[in-house]
């Protein structure tokens, strides 16, 4: 199952395009049928009428009720996996709604204690400890037991998903060169290599804090399965370096599948015909190959 996203971006012409594609599975789209040219569509009608490129609050909730349809359909088992197209967070809060982001809606309303935002692509596999957060407030976040549950969910959703027997995780630090000894910050030592420790006492093969700026070297990731980085634009910009247009960003932890591009709306493009619906495509398959798995 495809959602659409938001109706003024990208996300409607990629479903489109999406027709043309031959998937080893029945993909459903979820949206307003007069925007979609997909060969199967769950129709949810437009509050407003859309112009490409052109954010309008009036349809926020339109956005919302896609997902609201799509996450009931995966709970009830009408669904086999959820495939996102883009949302604007920004005009969706400009509506008077609190909306940080697909993970975190997603996780409360599948009522999963605990989610892991993971990318994949060129040959990377990096997941993230926080997520969509203003830097200041990363180191708030990190907390031994938090980083405890994040690398549960991600060790045993990559042998579930994943097919992974024994899951090998790097572990990134926070500070620069992993706190130097604590004189660049005390978090590695006092809060991620303790939650490191307990991870390997329960079984889970995680190794560091390593310093984030030598820890994507290829020398250390050809015995590794994935990174785990610390906050968002610690380890994403390395893995869209190598693969962007060609990404998928997973969620783990959920009671389905989930994944999504690894890009936005691209509201500059909209309505052009320049949308490139690499990795939509790349998310559908991945998406069709985890729910396999399970």
């Amino acid at each position: 199952m495809l959602t659409s996203g938001e109706p003024a971006g990208i996300g409607p012409e990629l479903c489109a395009l999406l027709a043309r594609e031959a998937f080893q599975a029945r993909v459903v789209v979820v949206g307003d049928r007069s925007l979609l040219g997909a060969a199967e569509v769950e129709h949810v009608p437009l509050r407003h009428a859309r112009t490409p490129g052109k954010l309008d609050p009036a349809n926020s909730r339109y956005v919302l009720e896609v997902l609201e349809r799509a996450t009931r359909g995966c709970l009830d088992g009408k669904f086999d996996a959820m495939v996102t197209a883009p949302v604007q967070k920004s005009v969706i809060n400009d509506a008077g709604i609190a909306f940080t982001g697909h993970t975190e809606y997603l996780a409360e309303h599948a009522g999963a204690d605990h989610v892991v935002m993971m990318l994949v692509g060129g040959g990377l596999r990096v997941a993230l400890a926080t997520t969509h957060l203003p830097l200041s407030e990363v180191p708030k976040k990190i907390s031994r037991k938090g980083l405890g549950d994040t690398l549960r969910v991600l060790d045993a959703d990559l042998k579930k998903r994943f097919r992974l027997s024994r899951p090998r995780i790097l572990v990134a630090g926070l500070n620069p060169h992993s706190g130097e000894s604590g004189h660049f910050g005390t978090e590695e030592r006092e809060i991620i290599a303790p939650a490191i420790a307990d991870a390997r006492n329960a079984g889970i093969e995680a190794s560091g804090p390593l310093p984030a700026d030598t820890l994507f070297v290829p020398q250390r990731l050809k015995d590794a399965d994935c990174v785990l980085a610390m906050y968002h634009d610690q380890g994403l910009p390395v893995l869209k370096y190598a693969s962007f247009g060609r990404g998928v960003n997973v969620t783990l932890g959920l009671p389905f599948v989930r994944t999504s591009v690894d890009h936005g709306t691209a509201l500059d493009i909209a309505g052009t015909g320049r949308a490139d619906p690499g990795s939509l495509i790349e998310a559908v398959n991945l998406a069709i190959e985890l729910a396999s798995a399970a």
